[in-house]
């Protein structure tokens, strides 16, 4: 317990001492006017109370990410700890902080728009494509999964389900921003926090009734609990596995959606880095529940590598741990608040994506949208496609979100190298975002070489594959420092 509350605390000063940090370095400036207000169209840009857009940010990074993202961690042991806390104040909260604040200064643009304009047109092309592919993916991804779980518990056909969710993505795309999200998310977002709080709740009581012994972050817990640990190595697979909840390149995909709806910059700080904080509390509290619901991290390993003795069929995975500590936990309320966390969080996770591609392809194309018929331009073919990738790849979801999980990385790695670009071109101390830039372009390289073929890598040993990583994020960096450089020289003369 003492790990957890430890965790949790710094976690909170991690918010209030370094988020102010961030927001003094940044430059705030309460007396700017917002694009909400300059660029109000009704539709995208509408100033919003703030308690109304962290909610909505909130639920927009977290649904699912902090919960199965954690508990596959757990698998790691009490290392998961580390990545999560530290990797949230330093690193992610940082880059949701910054990228927030950013896409606010350069009125409220999308992810590829900004990059283009601090690492250049080619880096802007690439970034089109590159999170386009990935917004649809993580719609695709979050269709089929919620559907066939509603199928389940209720007597209404699979095709029935995907077309209400389709039909729910597709209004949620369209309308303007306070109309569905706007309503619906503050009560998602407060079911998601009353589910962590439970949860919390439960470790204490069954901690405090000797039900369950928690494990506590020590030296000797410092290594690998996988059960393949000369494979499945800490670096990089933890920090590919445990995105949410510490660092993810999504986020940056979904801060531009309420940077246009912020009425001052100082709300920056509460949205973009106190919404990252919370998500790594709810990442803290799953890992920590993970870990300790079947006895220990061996046990938890043994549970998902094998099918349960009562039902040979069924082999454990998150959305199953998630269903149990909930039941056992929590009793008849738990049983409601597991459905809206495996329900409702990934369909407001598929919304937000499908609304962030119909920015991106505007921004992309200079598309106003205040029309509908503008608006329906571009979400026809967007829905057209994910349509028939939700039928090819029904049976996919493993292969889906393998996709995604480096693609997060390596997105907040191009989003860090913006930021210190940004920083640097400012006359300010860029390490702040250089090297956590340097530190996750090093993770996503070894983890492309090493990961195994169906993983999405190349499966070459991990010494060749870390010298490798480590070679290429070093020349990353100098080629940072010679742009910047030249960057600067530029804007002297």
């Amino acid at each position: 317990m003492i790990t957890l509350a430890v965790s949790v605390t710094l976690l909170i000063l991690g918010y209030l001492v370094y988020g102010r940090v961030a927001e003094r370095f940044f430059g705030t400036d309460p007396v700017r006017v917002t694009p909400a207000f300059t660029k109000n169209d009704g539709i995208d840009y509408i100033p919003m109370k703030g308690w109304r857009v962290f909610m909505i940010q909130f639920l927009n990074i977290a649904g699912l990410g902090p919960i199965f993202g954690a508990i596959l961690g757990a698998m790691y042991g009490p290392v998961v700890y580390l990545w999560i806390v530290l990797g949230c104040i330093f690193i992610g909260a940082t880059h949701d902080y910054f990228g927030g604040m950013l896409s606010l200064r350069h009125d409220g643009a999308s992810l590829p728009e900004l990059v283009g304009t601090y690492l250049g047109k080619p880096m802007r092309m690439f970034l089109r494509v590159f999170t386009l592919f990935l917004l649809i993916f993580v719609g695709v991804a979050f269709v089929s999964g919620p559907a066939k779980l509603l199928f389940a518990m209720s007597g209404f056909s699979l095709p029935f389900w995907l077309g209400l969710i389709f039909l729910y993505y597709i209004l949620a795309t369209l309308l303007p921003i306070d109309k569905i999200i706007g309503l619906l998310y503050p009560f998602f977002g407060a079911a998601l926090l009353f589910m962590a709080i439970g949860v919390f709740g439960g470790l204490i009581v069954n901690w405090a009734g000797g039900n369950i012994t928690l494990m506590e972050l020590t030296p000797a817990s410092l290594t690998n609990f996988q059960p393949d640990a000369a494979t499945n190595t800490i670096f990089p697979f933890l920090f590919i596995v445990v995105s949410c909840g510490a660092i993810s390149g999504f986020h940056a995909t979904q801060s531009p959606l309420m940077a246009r709806c912020l009425k001052s910059e100082k709300q920056g700080r509460h949205i973009f880095y106190g919404a990252m904080v919370a998500e790594g509390i709810v990442a803290m509290i799953w890992a920590t529940a993970a870990m300790n619901y079947m006895g220990d991290v061996h046990g938890l390993n043994y549970a998902f590598t094998h099918p349960l003795a009562d039902n040979p069929d069924v082999t454990p995975d998150p959305a199953w741990l998630v269903n149990e500590i909930c039941r056992s936990w929590l009793g008849k309320t738990g049983a409601i608040i597991a459905v809206i966390g495996v329900v409702a969080c990934p369909v407001t996770s598929g919304d937000t994506a499908f609304r962030s591609a119909r920015l991106t392809i505007a921004d992309m194309l200079k598309i106003p949208q205040k029309k509908i018929s503008s608006r329906l331009l571009i979400v026809v073919p967007v829905f057209a496609l994910a349509f028939v990738l939700t039928f090819v790849m029904k049976d996919e979801f493993a292969r889906i979100w393998k996709f995604v999980g480096i693609s997060n990385q390596a997105l907040a790695a191009i989003t860090c190298w913006t930021i210190a670009m940004y920083l640097g071109l400012r006359g300010k101390n860029h390490l702040m975002m250089s090297l956590p830039a340097l530190f996750l372009t090093a993770v996503c390289i070894t983890y492309l070489l090493a990961a195994p073929n169906t993983g999405g890598g190349l499966a070459l040993p991990m010494k060749v594959s870390l010298t490798a990583g480590i070679v290429f994020a070093s020349a990353v960096f100098a080629l940072f420092l010679a742009v910047l450089r030249k960057k600067r020289l530029a804007e002297n003369q």
